[in-house]
């Protein structure tokens, strides 16, 4: 196999991965954008976590809602738990990793809130315990997983919604993962300022 022919399949695994991912997950991310939104209005927040490259994930939803995504809005609440690192090095270090993001949902969580949980695999121990920590404060959850969902397919509420990719390489999750957030922040957008 020449370069080129590797590179053209990674095109196309994501390509059917995202094909996939639509098919079973739309309904699932309209619903989860009325949820963001129902929230927000209700002068709610969004507390999002991740690690790796779902803290990345986290910290581009919290900047697309507090600034903007394709259209001029005023900023919506929206915090990344995954970038202050006073504050996560603090609690990783003085209680344990596994609570860096239960902490700040404790401390910063209310029941008007939203946790939206990030985990390729779904069994991420610090995001695991954040939706604990969610379902203490009365909040509602919004997980991004992968594969057969994990441990956090096992421990949400009915309420709660869970967005699946159903594919095993970890590289493909992550690309429909932040097509996901993407798809979140515009029908956010529409649904608040309306048009196309």
């Amino acid at each position: 196999m020449d370069l080129i022919e590797r590179v053209n399949g990674h095109f196309l695994e994501s390509i059917a991965a995202k094909q996939e991912a639509m098919e079973l997950l739309s309904p699932a991310v309209a619903l989860a954008a009325e949820r963001m939104v129902s929230c927000l209005m209700n002068e709610g927040k969004i507390l999002a976590c991740g690690n790796g490259g779902s803290a990345a994930d986290a910290q581009h939803f919290a900047a697309e809602m507090l600034g903007r995504f394709e259209k001029e809005r005023p900023g919506l609440a929206a915090i990344s738990l995954a970038t202050d690192t006073s504050a996560l090095t603090a609690i990783g270090n003085d209680y344990d990793f596994d609570m860096i993001f239960s902490k700040q949902v404790r401390a910063l969580g209310h029941t008007n809130d939203l946790l939206l949980a990030i985990s390729t695999s779904g069994n991420s121990a610090n995001v695991i315990e954040a939706i604990y920590a969610a379902h203490e404060r009365g909040m509602g959850v919004i997980a991004l997983t992968g594969k057969d969902g994990g441990k956090i397919s096992e421990i949400l509420s009915p309420e709660d919604i869970q967005l699946n990719v159903p594919v095993l390489r970890t590289a493909r999750i992550q690309e429909v993962h932040i097509l996901l957030v993407h798809a979140l922040c515009d029908a956010i957008d529409y649904m608040l300022l309306g048009g196309e």
